[in-house]
């Protein structure tokens, strides 16, 4: 049954998988895309989370993680940018799909319940993805350049901003949260931007519009319609429906910017996705460990 949730989660993959293909066009640095991203959605959010009085400071700790979750996803999406201008938007895209991996695995370390061995069995594997969708000489060599670096690098941080998001959510709404997050995110990259001569003006037309349609589409509009699914639908399967963004991704890359797909990419990444597919699976994967546990009848 198609109900609304899934209609938002639906459009909102949709508004994130055209992302890599608009930074791909290359009108802007990656650093500064990133910037007028979180501004532009800054600048729509604050006014009206202002006039509905939903802006407030919470209390604690918590405003203080509000504002590190925005420097985490500014931090996320920049070096996505730049992965994904240095090398392939296909790449890139699939690369920072990787960080459910990295969830589980803050998870784990810090907190509560621990991953099941269903998650280390999915990362094996979701590691044995990437190897394959890179190639085994780029690791046997230690040949990492900066887009397979940063591609990494954009899942951790990422990873790191749903860990802290989620103890987030949990005391103030979406609206408060968006706004701080975007405040801080837009103020971070701001600075960065600023520090490393990053050109702030005198783009082309295209680039103001792909600019705006990033703020907009793939930054506000997106992540209130995955805000808004989360809500109503178990987030196992949310996340699970991300997944498709980088496949969707893909596919954009090889039909808009003519983006060479090989069949070890392919492999790699549905072994990867395989991979991560595994992590959310709840029951035992093997006949003889699930003989041990008593399951409920269908």
């Amino acid at each position: 049954m198609i109900t609304k949730p899934r209609i938002a989660l639906i459009i909102g993959i949709i508004c994130i998988s055209i992302f890599p293909i608009l930074v791909k066009l290359n009108y802007t640095p990656g650093l500064i895309s990133a910037f007028y991203r979180m501004a532009i959605a800054l600048a729509i959010i604050l006014p009206y989370a202002i006039f509905t009085k939903q802006l407030e400071i919470p209390k604690g700790s918590t405003f203080f993680l509000a504002l590190l979750c925005g420097i985490c996803f500014g931090s996320d999406v920049a070096v996505w940018n730049i992965a994904i201008q240095k090398s392939t938007a296909t790449q890139a895209s699939l690369l920072t799909n990787l960080s459910p991996v990295w969830v589980g695995i803050g998870t784990f370390l810090f907190l509560k319940p621990k991953p099941s061995r269903n998650f280390w069995i999915g990362t094996s594997i979701a590691l044995m993805g990437m190897i394959t969708l890179v190639g085994f000489r780029f690791f046997a060599q230690l040949s990492f350049d900066i887009g397979f670096s940063f591609g990494v690098l954009s899942g951790i941080f990422y990873a790191i901003y749903i860990l802290m998001s989620k103890k987030v959510l949990s005391k103030i709404s979406i609206v408060n949260f968006m706004t701080l997050s975007l405040i801080s995110s837009s103020f971070f990259l701001g600075v960065i931007s600023w520090l490393l001569g990053e050109p702030f003006n005198g783009f082309s037309n295209m680039g103001w519009f792909i600019l705006l349609i990033q703020g907009l589409v793939c930054q506000l509009l997106a992540w209130t319609l995955i805000s808004y699914s989360t809500q109503h639908m178990r987030a196992t399967r949310v996340s699970l429906s991300l997944l498709a963004q980088a496949i969707l991704a893909a596919l954009l890359a090889w039909v808009f910017l003519n983006e060479v797909i090989t069949i070890q990419m392919i492999l790699g990444g549905i072994i990867l996705l395989f991979g991560i597919r595994i992590t959310f699976y709840d029951k035992p994967l093997f006949i003889g460990e699930r003989n041990k546990v008593k399951l409920p009848p269908l």
